[in-house]
């Protein structure tokens, strides 16, 4: 963003709030920083900041008595003696007292007016990924292996994570997943690598980050809401590529991610490496046959590869393994072999893998219909990855699309769909899209969380919903087909988060086995 700082100066991106705040031994006494958000993550900072000396201040939108969770924070960070402000008010724009940087939190959007005004200051702005880069130690500090991409972060970084740790490692996967990236980097026990998620949003803010490897998985348009255009979406993410050392991962059925990699600037001597489901080419991970080759990391690639597991390794206690599922697992592959781990340790990290909830879980079998849960599937790329493993589906999707577009994921799978049975804010989105390319494929609105209209059921619990969206999908589908929640939507119009609309999806099917029992 352009415009002139406090001093009447051209506002530089780049441009310090002091010299040298490159680790957290540094001089970070008497740095004024506002924190902008108490989340996770703002906490985090605020208390990382105030323990080095600076003078912390952390607003909120929240008002105060709005949330336990606010409160016990707030009360915490009043004993430290750190100025809370909490109320709309204080997140509405800068404070008039002076201000060396802003740390924000990944849900506020550059366009926030409070961070909109800092920018137009000059003042920096930093996200929690760039503060935890400099919060890592002056000498022997965690590596990072970072991955972003519109679908599979959280599962390529925890399968990295296993892989890692397998070979003997202290590791533990980071960001936008598992242990906060502030607690990782100051954990009193350190680590020997870190498997960093990071997201588009915390991407947006990051300058200083450079990862031994990189990999973005994918690209497709997503929470398009924040980042205003998918130009500026497609952007972040190949922030990921930055400064990166030793390896920069790609998508080979994905060219946007290959140009990602063309386009970014690394350290000389970083290489590009593919992964995919064909066979791998020379500087590639891929398949042969059933087998994860390595064709990257290896001294003769031109004319061998490394073993690294099998897919009957990949499986585990499921019925079979969903492409994209190995495609996550070359991907994990290929940033530890970046890394220097050994094939066996590949093979043994994912084969004690175990993915986490709500993604392509099997919930029942009732009369011959699978019922299969995919509710982290909160978005069209990622609703085509689980639809895509299945041959036909009853499929059960809506809710907040944060601007994405779901005609081509209609059009895509159209011949796979048995029936489809609509939830949420956006529904009706999803109902024309299919009413344009699957005509002949029955749809069942079945309400969502609005209070008046034909097929909303005012004051009605998000269980009574659930149950009649199960009830509707069996109808639809027949003996061999798959019910399947892959809602290509966010959840927070009617849910908690995904984790609460997986756990009442599998509920209602549960309760629809039992009715069925003798």
């Amino acid at each position: 963003m352009s415009g002139l700082d406090e001093l009447g100066r051209p506002f530089d991106p780049d441009y310090e709030p002091r010299p040298g705040l490159t680790h957290r031994d540094a001089d970070w006494s008497g740095l004024r920083v506002l924190v902008a958000g108490l989340g996770v993550s703002g906490f985090a900072a605020a208390d990382a900041l105030w323990e080095r000396g600076a003078l912390v201040t952390v607003v909120d939108a929240a008002a105060p008595g709005s949330s336990r969770t606010i409160d016990e924070r707030t009360q915490i960070l009043d004993v430290l003696g750190i100025d809370v402000r909490l109320g709309p008010a204080h997140a509405a724009g800068m404070p008039s007292e002076p201000v060396d940087l802003v740390v924000t939190s990944p849900g506020w959007r550059p366009t926030q007016p409070l961070l909109a005004q800092a920018q137009e200051r000059g003042i920096p702005v930093w996200g929690e990924v760039e503060l935890a880069w400099r919060m890592r130690a002056r000498e022997g500090a965690a590596p990072w292996l970072t991955v972003t991409g519109t679908n599979g972060k959280t599962t390529t970084v925890t399968m990295l994570a296993s892989i890692l740790q397998a070979s003997g490692l202290r590791a533990t996967s980071a960001g936008n997943v598992g242990t906060p990236l502030l607690e990782a980097v100051l954990h009193p026990q350190p680590y020997d690598v870190l498997a960093v998620e990071l997201s588009s949003f915390q991407l947006h803010w990051q300058r200083s980050l450079s990862p031994v490897a990189s990999a973005c998985l994918n690209v497709a348009a997503d929470h398009i809401d924040w980042h205003g255009t998918f130009e500026d979406y497609l952007l972040a993410k190949g922030r990921v590529y930055r400064n990166t050392h030793l390896a920069c991962i790609y998508n080979v059925a994905d060219p946007l991610t290959e140009q990602l990699v063309v386009d970014a600037e690394v350290i000389e001597g970083c290489r590009a490496v593919g992964f995919t489901l064909g066979v791998p080419a020379p500087s590639m991970v891929g398949l042969v046959d059933d087998v994860l080759a390595d064709r990257a990391f290896v001294e003769q690639r031109q004319h061998s590869a490394a073993e690294l597991a099998t897919l009957e390794d990949l499986r585990g206690d499921a019925p079979s393994v969903a492409p994209h599922y190995v495609a996550n697992a070359l991907a994990a592959a290929a940033l530890a072999r970046a890394f220097g781990v050994g094939p066996l340790s590949v093979r043994d990290g994912l084969r004690a893998f175990r993915p986490g909830p709500h993604r392509i879980a099997e919930v029942a079998t009732v009369e011959g219909v699978r019922y299969v849960n995919d509710s982290k599937a909160t978005n069209p790329h990622a609703a085509e990855a689980a639809m895509s493993s299945f041959d036909a589906v009853v499929w059960v999707a809506g809710g907040l699309l944060k601007g994405a577009d779901v005609d081509a994921l209609v059009e895509a799978m159209a011949p796979r769909l048995r029936g489809a049975v609509l939830i949420g804010a956006d529904r009706d989105q999803i109902a024309q899209a299919l009413a344009r390319h699957a005509p002949d494929v029955p749809v069942v609105d079945a309400g969502g969380p609005d209070t008046g209209g034909m097929h909303a059921r005012s004051g009605e619990n998000v269980e009574a919903v659930m149950d009649r969206v199960v009830a509707a999908a069996a109808e639809l589908a027949r003996p061999g087909d798959v019910v399947l929640l892959a809602p290509a939507a966010a959840s927070m119009d009617m849910f908690a988060d995904y984790g609460e609309r997986g756990r009442v999806f599998e509920a209602a099917v549960r309760r629809r086995a039992e009715q069925g029992r003798p």
